[in-house]
């Protein structure tokens, strides 16, 4: 497996993989997954930030997997929010989804953002460090996401900055699906 920064001609796969990791038992795989229509409208923000779009790549050079990080803010303090992580139905438990998510807040905190913030299973997301939001006291913009609203801090995070405190505003395609 090898990580590296999306390039132009992996985007119909990246497509592909984030609508078949997204589809729910019972439904037909394809690109008109939220999460595949969110990546797209993501690409064309200014939130994007394409040196923290990445693939997984199998030993054939297909992609496997893809995360991404875009410009966030709470309140008026930039921060970064990670997702969505997809990993290819064939290849998921297999590595490629941990291997994305180190590779990925690797780069966040290259990049000297202070923390990154997500919203999914604290299941699964507190082996990465993640922690609910609100314990560093970040609200979601939907009041239902608490439970899944998560925060991982990186080495730029001040815990006295009281400008990481507040509500979380996702970049505007989140507003869109």
């Amino acid at each position: 497996m090898l990580i590296r920064r999306e390039r132009a001609t992996d985007i119909d796969a990246i497509r592909e993989v984030v609508a078949a990791a997204f589809t729910k038992p019972g439904q037909t795989a394809g690109s008109g997954t939220v999460e595949a229509l969110l990546v797209d409208r993501l690409r064309a923000d200014d939130a994007w930030l394409p040196e923290l779009s990445l693939v997984a790549t199998d030993g054939e050079g297909r992609v496997t997997g893809h995360v991404l990080a875009t410009r966030g803010h709470v309140g008026e303090a930039p921060v970064l929010a990670i997702g969505p992580l997809a990993v290819a139905p064939g290849h998921q438990r297999s590595g490629v989804g941990k291997a994305l998510m180190h590779t990925a807040l690797g780069a966040c905190d290259a990049l000297g953002a202070p923390l990154v913030i997500l919203l999914g299973d604290p299941r699964y997301y507190e082996r990465f460090g993640f922690r609910l939001a609100e314990e560093y006291g970040i609200t979601p913009a939907v009041p239902e996401w608490r439970p899944y609203f998560q925060v991982r801090t990186l080495a730029g995070y001040d815990p006295a900055d009281p400008a990481l405190r507040g509500a979380f505003a996702y970049a505007a395609p989140f507003d869109d699906v």
